[in-house]
């Protein structure tokens, strides 16, 4: 069988496995994503394998380049890379593709051992901190618009205790509406 055979072989069988899956992305006719993690999670990242022209007889490309890698560090992604290339090895000549996506997917917490737990880029700033900060800069506060007492007064009585308009505040007069319209049944 033909590489080319091979590959539109397993591309059906990837279409047919991961039908449905989320987490599954074919970006073209050689090339597939497969995210391994929750959204949100810092141990969290994207797999993808492009097939090269002599796939299967060669180890495809594999990378860890999307954006979504953004947040691992460049030491855990080429740790990934090589060691998924190291399961790539034994099953040259053979659809691999999916066997790749199912190991790392098995073997996540191992591929991401290093990787730290809070994102190292994010930095919490309590308000205390950011106001003193604003403060030192020599920014001034913006201040919120004053309203008179008449124009709080008016507010207050357009709206409930909740702060919204009270029910049917655009209701139409349906007895005043008719009696202009005129009724729908023609007078004999």
């Amino acid at each position: 069988m033909s590489c080319q055979e091979s590959q539109e072989e397993e591309l059906e069988v990837l279409q047919s496995i991961y039908e449905g899956d989320a987490c599954f992305k074919q970006v073209s006719t050689t090339t597939f994503q497969y995210k391994i993690g929750e959204d949100g999670d810092n141990r969290s990242f994207l797999v993808e394998v492009s097939w090269n022209e002599n796939y299967p007889e060669e180890i495809p490309n594999i990378n860890l380049d999307a954006f979504y890698n953004k947040h691992i560090s460049d030491v855990v992604k080429t740790s990934v890379v090589e060691k998924l290339k190291e399961q790539a090895e034994p099953l040259l000549e053979t659809a691999m593709t999916y066997t790749l996506f199912e190991w790392a997917k098995e073997n996540a917490i191992e591929l991401m051992e290093h990787q730290s737990e809070v994102p190292s880029t994010i930095q919490t700033v309590t308000y205390e901190e950011a106001e003193e900060s604003e403060t030192a800069m020599g920014k001034k506060k913006e201040r919120k618009e004053q309203l008179s007492k008449n124009q709080k007064r008016k507010l207050y009585n357009r709206l409930d205790n909740k702060g919204e308009r009270p029910r049917g505040w655009d209701w139409v007069d349906i007895v005043k509406h008719l009696s202009q319209t005129g009724s729908s049944k023609p007078t004999e």
